[in-house]
């Protein structure tokens, strides 16, 4: 009896590694469901609510073409088979977006706050009616004013070159990725707007918001100029979060500049490298409890390592000015009207990924940059130098590749044919926006890239300013 106790017992024991294997794997697919129903969710909301804010018309339907599909893994294997409602504020304003991933759970709701702010994404288990305290229904869109987009510079013989590159970049000469937008803007010596080429896949037009992605660690990144040049921080403060601070000189966080977190040079470790914050981004955990608890591994300043909390630090530095002059203020300055900085459901700005704006709006930050930092108007909104300091490389760099890192921009200095002062900010997806001061020249690419494709941008870019040149 005791001997065929011991027995079972110990069939039991070897079954377990393999019984905990099983339920491991079961948790980290509901898992993997919840963060595709915050994807969709959220995708859904900031795609449809930020184009009708901004007089345009996205559709589930194209969004589900668009946004929701050659997304990474896991998530992909779910997302599709998601059931959503979309609910409507009697204005037909959305309210927010519901996806359904369990059925012993309430919905993933993804909230829409206004033109100033767009949607967030709230916390796993958060019921339908936390989202909205205003009475919502389901009702039919609204009807959006038909607004002129403006039109393309004509086609001359001379221009006929850069036409066949546009047109070249909305095929697959340059990957296989797709392109949903291309623009190059040209100015004159003195920085005031010139030609204007611009070319849009179906469904899409100049109105139409798209998620930046890692665009959004540019503009983070001019954020903090904009705060500079204030007068009230210096990129060689220190972060000094006050949880930090509380712990000492035993804490070498406290270390960590504005600087640092800028040129990915912070040190400190995450569980997964570049673009995977999925817990923020589409789980409904906030920034506070997601990008600032990681430990330091290395000496700050001393190692690249390419991380979004690393950017969210930057920003949380630069806090309380964002609290005084919010990124809605900023961007009505730059006539960038169609750009959304979207934030966590406590209201912090999540400016590494979750910013939407359009191809124009995009073009109007690269001028930005080629004026240093000063506005048509004459006013500075940069520091001087600015540009300076965001395209050298002082940092450590990239192990890999051939692009060069700045503060909070890529350099596109080791490019054959591509002038070495041109710098872009880049983002998931295939977002870039070029910027080649030495000729003037802004280029916008707009994509929804499925994973494991690309958009050759140093090829285009090469192709673009050599057609301006034979104009």
């Amino acid at each position: 009896m005791i001997r065929t106790a011991f027995a079972a017992a110990t069939l039991l024991l070897a079954a377990a590694p393999a019984i905990a294997q099983t339920e491991q794997e079961a948790l980290e697919t509901r898992h993997d469901r919840a963060l595709a129903a915050g994807y969709k969710a959220l995708m859904l909301c900031g795609a449809i609510a930020n184009a009708e804010a901004n007089g345009a018309t996205r559709t589930p339907e194209s969004v589900a073409q668009w946004e929701l599909t050659g997304i990474q893994a896991p998530m992909s294997a779910h997302i599709a088979d998601l059931p959503y409602t979309i609910v409507r504020r009697p204005t037909g304003q959305i309210a927010h977006v519901a996806v359904r991933w369990a059925e012993d759970m309430p919905a993933r709701i993804a909230a829409y706050y206004g033109p100033q702010t767009g949607c967030a994404i709230l916390p796993i288990g958060a019921p339908e009616d936390a989202s909205d305290p205003e009475q919502a229904v389901a009702v039919a869109p609204p009807a959006v004013a038909a607004t002129p987009a403006r039109p393309a510079a004509a086609t001359t013989r001379r221009g006929k070159a850069l036409d066949a590159v546009l047109a070249a970049a909305l095929g697959e000469t340059y990957g296989k990725g797709r392109t949903t937008a291309v623009l190059v803007d040209r100015y004159d010596t003195k920085g005031a707007p010139g030609e204007r080429r611009e070319r849009y896949a179906p469904g899409f037009d100049g109105r139409t918001p798209q998620r930046t992605f890692s665009v959004a660690k540019s503009i983070a990144a001019t954020l903090v100029g904009a705060a500079v040049l204030s007068g009230e921080f210096s990129v060689e403060d220190p972060v000094a979060l006050g949880y930090w601070a509380r712990s000492g000189s035993v804490d070498m966080r406290n270390a960590i500049t504005i600087d640092h977190a800028l040129r990915m040079a912070t040190g400190r470790y995450s569980d997964t490298p570049g673009n995977r914050t999925d817990a923020l981004y589409y789980g409904g955990s906030s920034v506070d409890e997601t990008a600032t608890a990681w430990p330091v591994l290395h000496k700050p300043g001393t190692v690249f390592r390419y991380a979004n909390n690393d950017t969210l630090l930057a920003v949380k530095a630069i806090q309380k000015w964002i609290d005084f002059y919010p990124p809605h203020e900023f961007f009505a300055k730059l006539g960038m009207t169609g750009t959304v900085a979207e934030t966590d459901y406590k209201g912090t700005y999540v400016l590494s990924s979750q910013v939407w704006s359009t191809a124009p709006d995009l073009a109007k930050l690269g001028q930005l940059y080629l004026n240093d930092g000063v506005l048509p108007s004459g006013e500075r909104v940069l520091p001087e130098e600015w540009v300076k300091y965001v395209t050298t490389p002082s940092g450590p760099q990239p192990p890999t590749g051939t692009f060069g890192y700045g503060a909070g921009f890529w350099l596109l200095n080791k490019e054959g044919g591509v002038p070495s002062d041109t710098f872009a900010a880049v983002g998931n997806r295939g977002q870039y926006v070029v910027i080649v001061p030495s000729r003037k020249v802004v280029i916008v690419r707009r994509g929804e890239d499925p994973v494991g494709t690309g958009f050759d941008v140093a090829a285009f870019t090469r192709d673009v300013l050599a057609a301006l040149a034979a104009e």
